[in-house]
């Protein structure tokens, strides 16, 4: 079975405490909203402490084109991607022309050529590279994208595969917009750039302590496309998200993971980490309840939140990059789980 050999990550420059966002939207939306004092105590419920963006924060306070974001995403994915793609392949000592597949995941900007094949020049990655980007997968997207890596390693295992998350969810910021769900996403999501090396078993490297990659699943619930996505419209790309993911997530995830772990002829008792995909504090206490967690069980999930925000489909990556760090007692198994737009739930699971 293929192995994750290493992660990287890496982090724009301008960091931003959860108090600056907070004045920052007590201005734009005081005239909104009546009760704006009321919603502005999300910014303390969300139990984040600062983001980082790739824009200073008076960059926000007035409106931008399309075009102009969305050169601004261009420019900013290449330089972030390279450095998380070097960072995940110094920690094994390789170069980027060792890689045989790239898979890039991204959901808040658009580029053809795709990010991966600039990176691709830049970094100096061999001609022969088998590229595969991934666009719209929202905050599903590391866990699709980790899971597509995994096909690709059982299929050819002789490769080493990158997988590359990249999501600018400042640059999708639009200024006219004074929604609630934009209101709330002020609150919430942030920049950032990860990768993970997915090697196939045939590749000879040192993998006593890797997680080995067993399986992937993936589920869609029917009838619910409105409850995340985007809607794009002349000024970019406006947030969708409903405020009853929490109850979906108690109402429906269960049943999806107990039947994904019956297929690895496991139970929820026989999972003993979890590297999920925050979304917010009322999702992760839907996660908590849904599966009967134990109260430490998310705390890296916690910690990852806390200072960094949700930066979409990167974010499981950070929070795996910290798994990776701790011991585990060989036979332990892990559960990488994510929801995303569609309504969709992507599964990966793991065992050291």
């Amino acid at each position: 079975m293929p192995f994750i050999a290493s992660v990287g990550t890496a982090l724009p420059p301008y960091e931003v405490g959860q108090a600056e966002s907070k004045n920052f939207a007590r201005q734009l939306f005081q005239d909104s909203f009546g009760d704006v004092e009321r919603l502005l105590k999300v910014f303390e419920s969300t139990r984040i402490e600062k983001r980082h963006f790739c824009m200073p924060p008076e960059w926000f306070a007035e409106e931008h084109s399309w075009e102009e974001k969305n050169n601004l995403f261009i420019e900013n994915a290449i330089c972030l991607g390279a450095e998380a793609i070097s960072a995940c392949l110094r920690k094994q000592d390789l170069k980027a022309a060792d890689i045989d597949v790239m898979v890039y995941v991204n959901s808040t900007g658009i580029a053809t050529p795709s990010i991966d094949a600039y990176l691709a020049n830049l970094l100096g990655m061999k001609a022969d590279l088998v590229r595969m980007p991934l666009w719209g997968l929202g905050c599903a997207g590391g866990a699709a994208g980790l899971a597509r890596g995994f096909d690709l390693a059982l299929a050819h295992p002789h490769r080493k595969i990158i997988v590359c998350c990249i999501e600018l969810c400042g640059l999708t910021f639009v200024f006219n917009d004074r929604s609630k769900a934009n209101f709330i996403a002020a609150s919430l999501f942030a920049d950032g750039a990860a990768a993970a090396l997915i090697i196939g078993d045939e590749v000879m490297m040192n993998n006593e302590t890797m997680p080995q990659i067993l399986s992937s699943a993936s589920f869609t619930w029917p009838d619910t496309l409105e409850v995340m996505g985007w809607h794009v419209q002349n000024e970019g790309m406006m947030v969708i998200f409903s405020k009853d993911i929490p109850s979906l997530v108690l109402r429906y995830l269960r049943p999806q993971v107990e039947n994904y772990a019956r297929c690895q002829n496991l139970s929820l008792a026989d999972i003993s980490r979890y590297i999920v995909h925050p979304g917010g504090t009322k999702v992760m206490e839907a996660y908590e309840g849904a599966l009967e967690l134990a109260p430490d069980a998310l705390d890296l999930v916690k910690e990852v939140l806390k200072n960094h925000g949700n930066m979409s489909s990167c974010t499981i990556f950070y929070i795996l990059e910290k798994e990776l760090e701790r011991r585990h007692q060989p036979g332990e198994y892990g559960l990488m789980l994510a929801l995303g737009p569609g309504f969709s739930c992507e599964q990966v699971m793991l065992k050291w």
